[in-house]
Order: C-alpha cells, then sequence, then structure tokens
C-alpha cells in the first residue's frame, strides 16, 4: 500500500549540514561553485544557530553550525560527528502527509509549523544514522526560510530537550 508521501514528494528541498565551522564549508562549497543565497542567524531561548544556504542549480544545502555548547546543533555534532543533520522533502500537502506518516508509526519531534511562507514538521531523528527528515510545503513562489519558523522550531525542540 503506497503512502501518501509516495504521491504528495516532489523533491528535496534541501539537505541541512551540521559543520564545525559555517566560515570554512562555506569557502569549500564555493570553491565547487556553489554560492551563498541567504544567511540566518537564530535564537532559542537557551541556544542558536548560524547557516548559510548554499546553491548550485537546482540543489541546496543548508550548512548549520551551533553558537553554544547548549545549541541544538552543537549537540548533534557531539552525538553524530559533522554531517547531514537533516533531509528536507518538499511535499504537496504538509498536514495531510505527516498525519499519514504519523498513522503507519513515523514518530514526530514537532507539531505542524505553520507561517505565511511554509509548513513544516521534523519527524524525530533516527539512532542509527543521526538524521531526520523535515517535511515542508512552501507557498507559491517561496525559496527561502523564515526566522520565524526556525525559531519555532527551536522553542519546541527545546521544550522537549531535543535535537
Amino acid at each position: 500500500m503506497n503512502s501518501l508521501l509516495a504521491d504528495s514528494v516532489k523533491s528535496i528541498d534541501h539537505v541541512a549540514i551540521a559543520v564545525h565551522d559555517l566560515e570554512e564549508a562555506i569557502a569549500s562549497y564555493e570553491r565547487m561553485g556553489f554560492s551563498v543565497a541567504e544567511r540566518i542567524d537564530a535564537r532559542g531561548s537557551a541556544s542558536g544557530m548560524i547557516s548559510a544556504v548554499l546553491v548550485a542549480g537546482p540543489v541546496k544545502f543548508v550548512l548549520l553550525q551551533g553558537t553554544e555548547e547548549a545549541s541544538q546543533v552543537s549537540r548533534f555534532v557531539r552525538e553524530f560527528g559533522p554531517g547531514p543533520q537533516h533531509i528536507a522533502l518538499a511535499v504537496e500537502d504538509c498536514e495531510a502527509v505527516c498525519a499519514d506518516l504519523e498513522a503507519r508509526g513515523l514518530e514526530f519531534n514537532t507539531s505542524l509549523i505553520a507561517g505565511p511562507e511554509l509548513t513544516q514538521r521534523f519527524s524525530a531523528r533516527c539512532p542509527n544514522s543521526g538524521v531526520m527528515f523535515e517535511f515542508i510545503e512552501r507557498r507559491e513562489g517561496q525559496q527561502g526560510f523564515s526566522r520565524d519558523s526556525v525559531k519555532s522550531l527551536f522553542r519546541e525542540l527545546e521544550s522537549k530537550s531535543l535535537f
């Protein structure tokens, strides 16, 4: 039986990669031909991260660096090492896809985070690989990231002591 995801997924929206040093990582990606499309400095109540969105054609990577030891990104790097932190799948109906996946047993770290630019939800992290999935539905013409959505994500993860 096909899941709603199989019928609704459009593409990989982006891959988020946790790094030790954001500026060093940016330089490495730029040498390959990626360019910085956006930078975000996000803070929760107890932690934060700095990030850069790098693009080359239709490919998008988001490089993440924790700003202090308590940061979710710093905790991820300590637990799993630098590397893929989450894979974002672009879907047509985030709420319906996540409800279907939850009914199939997938656990989620967040509730549905909805803003004017996008709707997203993050799965629980796979204990074997460290990767979690983000299911993201973008509004027409929206390609960037909402600082408010990132702050909502931080608040939810911090309240549950997750990373």
